[in-house]
């Protein structure tokens, strides 16, 4: 199957979609956990038969949906028709597909020496370890990443990576600066823009933008 790019995965998909994190995702907003469980049946039953298994979380009113082709670690087009049965049954069920406010959290790490502290990382974290990153097999945890730094400037060690939908972007920059934080710098985006709380801990606001 053929990986799809980030731009055509939003042209692309249904309403109520987001791409986040090299996934597809969607909330359905069941009301009650006997609508989610069966709603889940649902899509359990047309996920077997099309042999393409989403990422299922049940909650007591609602019910989260991640969509990826694990085979080749990104969406295809199979995520993007399985997102079309999904939207179809839930309104089938009578179920809305929220997007708004969903959202991925990665750690990253600023360090000169990322080859030194990674093994550490990895004997505490587990995982499974790439170049510069240890990610969590179940997707249960949030990704550790290690970002390469100078030595001698001041810098945050940790910050978090926040990536939402490029929609959630505007709204989010307002609300931190009303709460007594700082734009720090755009000078990446649309790609990520960097906050600070009034203490000057940083974090950046990430999405699929302008990231080739």
């Amino acid at each position: 199957m053929t990986r799809l790019t980030a731009r055509e995965i939003v042209e692309q998909a249904p309403d109520g979609w987001v791409y986040l994190l090299g996934s597809l995702r969607t909330r359905l907003r069941t009301g009650s956990f006997g609508t989610g469980l069966s709603l889940v049946n649902a899509i359990g039953a047309a996920a077997e038969a099309a042999d393409h298994h989403p990422d299922l979380d049940l909650r007591y009113t609602w019910v989260d949906v991640r969509l990826i082709s694990h085979d080749v670690g990104a969406v295809t087009g199979r995520d993007l028709r399985m997102a079309r049965t999904i939207a179809d049954l839930a309104a089938q069920a009578g179920v809305p597909l929220e997007r708004a406010g969903l959202a991925g959290l990665e750690f990253a790490l600023d360090t000169p020496e990322i080859g030194k502290v990674l093994p550490f990382w990895e004997a505490v974290f587990g995982g499974e370890k790439g170049d510069d990153e240890l990610k969590d097999p179940s997707g249960s945890l949030p990704t550790l990443w290690f970002q390469r730094s100078g030595g001698d400037e001041p810098r945050q060690r940790w910050h978090p990576d926040l990536w939402v939908d490029p929609s959630e972007v505007r709204g989010r920059i307002e609300a931190a600066i009303a709460a007594g934080g700082s734009l720090v710098s755009d000078e990446q985006a649309p790609s990520f823009w960097v906050l600070a709380d009034p203490d000057g801990n940083k974090v950046c606001l990430c999405t699929w933008q302008d990231r080739g």
